[in-house]
């Protein structure tokens, strides 16, 4: 024999939804015929599930101030809480609607520094939007991945942490190249930075580690100097001024109004070398062989049409062969 369902009294006790629906203009609008125009029915059909509810509560929930109405204390703490549900609800409905209806736009959420969404990125999105435009971005930019927001979880890293957090795999992609970039017009008017010694003592704009998140190796001007067998201190010391900023987007606008020199970094300054924005003064470069970025990505969203799409789209535009995960 089965067992009878048992009844869900929270949900017998209930108000008709109708009801709360009605209640809720009404007392926004403060107008029972405003409420009506508002949800295309009647004032009567207004007043009727007003009553009715009212019924159900065993109070009153407004009081006539001439044509308009007020709330009671009653009717506040419900307002209060009706209003809080049907948003709630309203928001999820629209949540649905945009992932799983029949018209539904998918989102793939993509976390990577400011740099590169500036100069990597925004460049090449109109690519991505015009072949697939039921795909939306969220962009979130960040300079360091291990103190995100609670509550963010993208789908997608840039980053050039093997491991940025558990539940995302992580595909090997290009190694970091450096080395100076100015202006054709800049290098025309100080042709003293073709050589080392030259740029030592020109006008450099540095990336400072202040305020980064240091994840990997940080490469300034004393470094790819010292690289290249110069001691950034044999710098004239009453010559050219010497720029620090931890903001890379600032120093490439600095670069691009003539201002200065600046280690450029090949996956994001090579889209102005190649319009012929930016120039390389000398030859000298170094790459870095033992670390990588990586396109990091949702485990539990490895057959996710969207973020499949998008990392397709990804691999292609960075002229890297997909590999093995890591």
């Amino acid at each position: 024999m089965k067992k009878p369902l048992s009844t869900d009294q929270t949900l017998l006790n209930m108000p008709s939804l109708r009801a709360v629906k009605c209640f809720v203009a009404a007392a926004r609008y403060q107008s029972f015929t405003r409420a009506a125009e508002a949800l295309c029915v009647t004032q009567a059909a207004i007043s009727r599930q007003i009553r009715e509810l009212e019924e159900h509560l065993g109070t009153i929930l407004f009081e006539r101030v001439g044509r308009a109405v007020k709330l009671t204390t009653a009717g506040s703490i419900f307002f209060e809480a009706a209003q809080l549900s049907f948003l709630n609800i309203a928001q999820a409905a629209s949540r649905i609607r945009k992932d799983y209806g029949a018209n539904a736009r998918r989102t793939v959420v993509l976390c990577c520094s400011p740099a590169f969404s500036a100069l990597w990125m925004a460049p090449r999105l109109p690519s991505f939007f015009s072949a697939n435009p039921d795909i939306d971005l969220d962009l979130v930019t960040t300079q360091n991945f291990l103190s995100l927001e609670p509550g963010i979880q993208p789908d997608v890293f840039i980053t050039k942490m093997a491991r940025v957090r558990d539940g995302y795999v992580s595909r090997p992609l290009f190694h970091d190249r450096i080395y100076p970039v100015c202006t054709p017009g800049y290098l025309s008017e100080h042709p003293e930075i073709r050589s080392l010694e030259g740029l030592r003592s020109g006008v450099l704009l540095n990336l400072s580690p202040y305020g980064r998140s240091q994840v990997a190796e940080h490469v300034d001007w004393g470094i790819w100097l010292a690289i290249h067998h110069l001691d950034i201190e044999d710098r004239l010391r009453n010559g050219a001024h010497y720029f620090n900023a931890n903001d890379y987007n600032v120093l490439i606008h600095m670069v691009l109004s003539n201002q200065g020199v600046a280690l450029g970094f090949d996956h994001l300054v090579r889209p102005l070398i190649d319009k012929g924005q930016l120039t390389k003064p000398v030859e000298e470069e170094l790459v870095l062989e033992e670390t990588r970025h990586y396109f990091a990505y949702r485990e539990d969203k490895a057959d996710d049409s969207a973020l499949n799409r998008f990392q397709d789209w990804f691999f292609e535009q960075s002229g890297v062969t997909h590999t093995s995960a890591e």
